[in-house]
């Protein structure tokens, strides 16, 4: 059989090769997602990530904080400036 001949049995057949393809990959995906080296990534992704979020969640509460510290100081200076009016 010459190429163009198996070609053209493929192509006539190109439903059954197109399924035949996706349990293929389906198999192939599987057996890459079991291996150690994906978990492995997998698992040093999730760690930098969960890393991240801490990291990002102290950043938050330091600035919370100072934006509290920042309205204390402001409503003592209010007060302030009422009192010493009153005063007057």
């Amino acid at each position: 059989m010459r190429h163009e001949e198996f070609f053209d049995k493929c192509y006539e057949h190109k439903h059954a090769l197109i399924f035949a393809a996706g349990i293929a990959t389906a198999i192939v995906g599987k057996k890459i997602l079991e291996s150690k080296a994906v978990k492995d990534a997998a698992t040093q992704g999730m760690a930098t990530v969960m890393s991240a979020r801490k990291d990002a969640e102290e950043c938050f509460q330091d600035m919370r904080e100072n934006a509290e510290d920042i309205v204390v100081d402001a409503n003592k200076e209010n007060k302030k400036a009422i009192y010493l009016e009153s005063e007057e």
